[in-house]
């Protein structure tokens, strides 16, 4: 089934240690819009808040253990995440030094790389990791490939 306008292809749902801190930190460091929020019923944590970033959405919420057999989900809690959100942004550079001024710790700075973007990663103040790229050339599968076996060092494949 496609996706219409009403339904996004797929879309995020983050569990962070402090929603509202991260809504807004995520409009700070990528120009996220809010769309929606629920307060949960102590007043003090987001049941849900959704966010429009990058022509996508992005869906979050705070950790609930009471809701989750007493455990928390958050990466901050758990060691990590082994989820990166990728955003294809116009220019790199910029939207990278904006989410490191808003509080993002650079994993691996920009730089060109082998399959023809320029790529770097982010990890958020909540745990959640971040590539932002621009894409500067388009290379066939076989480009890429040889373009890699040069990058490790190795020949063929």
């Amino acid at each position: 089934m496609a996706a219409t306008a009403k339904q996004p292809p797929i879309t995020p749902h983050l569990t962070v240690s402090d929603a509202a801190a991260a809504i807004e930190f995520y409009k700070a460091a990528f120009g996220a819009e809010e769309m929606f929020r629920l307060p949960a019923p102590d007043g003090r944590r987001v049941m849900h808040c959704s966010l429009q970033l990058n022509g996508g959405r992005v869906m979050l919420n705070d950790d609930f253990p009471e809701f989750c057999d007493g455990k928390r989900h958050a990466p901050d809690a758990t060691g990590g995440s082994g989820v990166t959100i990728h955003l294809e942004v116009g220019d790199v550079d910029a939207a990278f030094a904006r989410a490191v001024k808003a509080g993002a710790a650079i994993v691996m700075p920009v730089a060109d790389m082998f399959w023809g973007d320029r790529y770097g990663v982010l990890r958020d103040p909540y745990g959640h990791s971040w590539s932002l790229a621009t894409h500067q050339r388009d290379l066939s599968p076989a480009e890429i490939k040889a373009a890699a076996a040069e990058c490790f060092g190795k020949k063929g494949g």
